[in-house]
């Protein structure tokens, strides 16, 4: 335990050496996050891309996700999170909003994010990368179940044709129930 512990300030070093000393008086939780960061580099999906608006906070960064799964109602879109992870991470979820409009049941018209694992299922071995996977989920597998858009789940489990006839006029920059969305397509 104690050699990875040395082990992992060791490779921060090396990735504070590499970003030019950003990483002097880290939190558990930052240095945590550089590391997944690190990690992630390696092995992001191709369809989510990451961007750090203040170049020296990690702990603040937008995710924008295409939508590959072809099955998908929002296939080809892209959708844009800010994601905002708390000083003590990982034993508190990141909290997540979707910045771009979307008619779904479990991302309300404010971009408010209903997904499990940013509540109720967090563990503090979960990490921004499961969260990235949880956020392309919601794209594959909606659940009108367990909603924040309360409408659009109404009518995803009365209507499912209506339901994907309203995803199709959201992605066309149509208006939906009076809401209006961005041309997405």
């Amino acid at each position: 335990m104690v050699a990875a512990m040395f082990l992992m300030k060791k490779e921060t070093k090396k990735d504070d050496k590499k970003l030019g000393g950003l990483l002097k008086s880290k939190t558990a939780g930052e240095l945590r996050l550089q590391k997944e960061m690190t990690d992630l580099e390696k092995d992001l999906d191709p369809n989510v891309k990451l961007t750090f608006p203040e170049k020296n906070n990690i702990m603040e960064f937008e995710a924008t996700i295409k939508v590959d799964d072809e099955d998908s109602l929002w296939y080809s879109a892209s959708y844009k999170f800010n994601i905002k992870v708390p000083p003590n991470y990982p034993h508190e979820p990141p909290r997540c909003t979707c910045v771009t409009k979307i008619y779904h049941p479990n991302i309300d018209l404010s971009g408010n994010v209903c997904l499990n694992i940013l509540r109720a299922d967090w563990k503090p071995i979960l990490g921004i990368n499961i969260v990235l996977i949880g956020l392309k989920m919601l794209f594959s597998e909606p659940n009108s179940n367990d909603p924040l858009n309360h409408e659009a789940a109404d009518v995803m489990r009365n209507d499912f044709t209506l339901f994907k006839s309203n995803v199709k006029k959201s992605l066309k920059g149509q208006t939906v129930d009076g809401q209006s969305f961005p041309k997405l397509l």
